[in-house]
């Protein structure tokens, strides 16, 4: 009796647990730490392989067994695959010099490893990093102390050259100037010939007296600009790599030098500082494997901004009509059908639809109508940021019209007859009812949207984004936004880095760091919305109890 008794109690027990749901909840839990897990791994791997190579490590002289030197900065060191020992992956740089940036070097091949005091690094505008030493300066007009340290008296000459380039750069900027204003008058004298205009008239013979004022302008000023740049690139410094090859180069040429193995610890932290700085503040170079990431940045979020703009008031307006005004019919469920069908379409269909019908399309009757004195050269017949982010708007619409669907079917129906019951119509129950109510998940879903466009790739790459674009849409130049220019992302800018790159090992650093950056974009951008979220949850769920 007792063994039988403690038996239905253990199954009594047994049922009990799967009743109650407790391995689901423990089965759920799991999956949600591991997905917790995996995701703060992947931001690690991220930001250690992307802004730990911001570091200035120091640099390593490696005299070899048969007496060459080697030098550059110890990147990693592995298993040779056919069990021959261990070897090191050096980034030895100078690339005008060796063509490849890494070298692989046995670790029997090594006879010593020093870290000389005076090696010197240096990121220049081309031909990436330089590792060696410097041998001498060419100066011209630039003056130094005779008794002065050579380091020293290099990085005088290369502070005065830096400051020689400020009025190149002030030539440069009214060179563009000028050139803006020459291709002003040229449109304007096209849109009088569109209009008929003689070409005699006072119009355009005025037009053409400035257009010649213009261009005389013009070619005095970039003549004085390369007059002062060429006498600028004569100033000059001879360094050596490790084995004493000889490279002379410019000063203006240097971006950054800098002697790493006599750097002190606040000294590296201040380097450090300074290339997150130029990470977020300037503009790539070196076929953007260095430099900065400013304009992609600039691009992503204002794409972001743009897209979540036309999409997500379309995508409320026909999910509150198809909820709340639609009567159920064959109609309703073909759009319900349709619109979740839509969500599941692959993101390159939104690309070749956009460029058809808005790029080609829209843009086109656009040209015809109000620059048609541009044609054949397109206008807004072309990619450009606008035609991207409604093309992006079109592909996240239906997931915000899903989510704010969801939303408004899950306000309890007897708050709405009790808004009726108290002489309020539909529209005010809608309004200052529901839509309060569902306020939460409307958001959601607008998170939701933000953050697949944020990622999406393929549409804008026939739609308008570019490897390098010169112009931002946004800068101080009447009409000031610039819809119609194409752009630059970071999900582009990893594709293309990373797959694009002639020397893609070079090129891994940049990967992981634009990573990193359009992932803290869509947390701090997602984080934003979550916070209104939260806000308009207190402020307006409370008001309509």
């Amino acid at each position: 009796m007792h063994s039988s008794s403690s038996n239905k109690l253990k199954t009594k027990v047994k049922r009990s647990i799967w009743a109650d749901g407790d391995p689901f909840i423990w089965a759920t839990g799991a999956a949600l730490t591991f997905t917790l897990c995996m995701t703060v791994i992947l931001m690690l791997v991220v930001m250690y392989n992307g802004l730990g190579v911001l570091w200035p490590h120091q640099i390593s002289l490696f005299e070899m067994e048969d007496g060459s030197f080697v030098a550059g900065k110890i990147m990693q060191w592995s298993e040779i695959p056919d069990g021959g020992g261990e070897r090191v992956q050096l980034k030895v740089g100078n690339r005008d010099l060796y063509s490849l940036d890494f070298r692989w070097v046995p670790e029997n091949d090594i006879a010593e490893i020093t870290f000389p005091n005076d090696a010197i690094a240096l990121e220049r505008r081309e031909f990436g990093n330089f590792y060696g030493f410097l041998q001498e300066l060419s100066l011209n007009d630039i003056t130094v102390p005779a008794d002065t340290e050579p380091w020293e008296a290099f990085l005088s000459a290369w502070n005065a050259a830096v400051e020689r380039t400020q009025p190149i750069q002030a030539l440069s900027q009214e060179v563009q100037r000028l050139s803006r204003e020459m291709e002003r008058n040229r449109l304007s004298r096209a849109r009088l010939e569109h209009q008929g205009v003689e070409a005699d008239a006072p119009k355009m013979v005025n037009l053409i007296e400035e257009q010649s004022e213009l261009r005389a302008q013009f070619d005095e000023t970039l003549a004085e600009q390369n007059r002062k740049t060429a006498a600028l690139r004569q100033e000059t410094a001879i360094f050596a790599d490790a084995g004493g090859r000889t490279r002379e180069i410019a000063l203006v040429d240097v971006v950054r030098p800098y002697r790493p193995n006599t750097m002190s610890i606040p000294a590296k932290v201040g380097f450090y500082a300074s290339k997150l700085w130029e990470l977020l503040s300037a503009e790539p170079r070196e076929s953007n494997t260095e430099g900065g990431l400013f304009p992609a940045i600039f691009g992503t979020v204002m794409l972001i901004f743009l897209m979540s703009i036309l999409s997500f008031p379309l995508g409320v307006l026909a999910a509150i009509y198809l909820q709340e005004y639609a009567k159920e019919g064959s109609m309703v469920k073909a759009v319900h059908i349709a619109v979740n069908n839509l969500a599941g379409i692959p993101s390159i269909v939104y690309g070749i639809f956009g460029l058809g019908f808005f790029v080609y399309g829209v843009g086109g009757i656009v040209d015809s109508l109000f620059f048609a004195e541009r044609l054949p050269t397109p206008t807004f017949g072309t990619g450009g940021i606008l035609w991207a982010s409604l093309t992006l708007g079109l592909l996240t619409v239906p997931v915000v019209i899903v989510a704010t669907e969801e939303a408004l079917s899950s306000v309890p129906k007897g708050i709405r007859e009790a808004s009726y019951a108290l002489g309020a119509t539909r529209l005010q129950t809608l309004r200052r009812t529901v839509l309060p109510m569902a306020s939460p998940g409307i958001m959601t879903g607008f998170i939701l949207a933000m953050a697949r466009a944020a990622g999406e790739v393929a549409p804008l790459m026939i739609t308008g984004v570019v490897k390098l674009a010169p112009s931002l849409p946004i800068d101080g130049q009447f009409p000031f936004i610039h819809l119609d220019r194409k752009f630059m992302h970071l999900g582009f800018h990893i594709y293309d880095v990373g797959f694009q790159s002639p020397n893609v090992e070079a090129a891994k650093p940049m990967v992981y760091v634009t990573t990193m950056l359009l992932v803290l974009i869509v947390l701090i951008m997602s984080s934003l919305a979550i916070y209104l979220r939260s806000r308009m949850k207190k402020r307006y769920q409370m008001g309509s109890m």
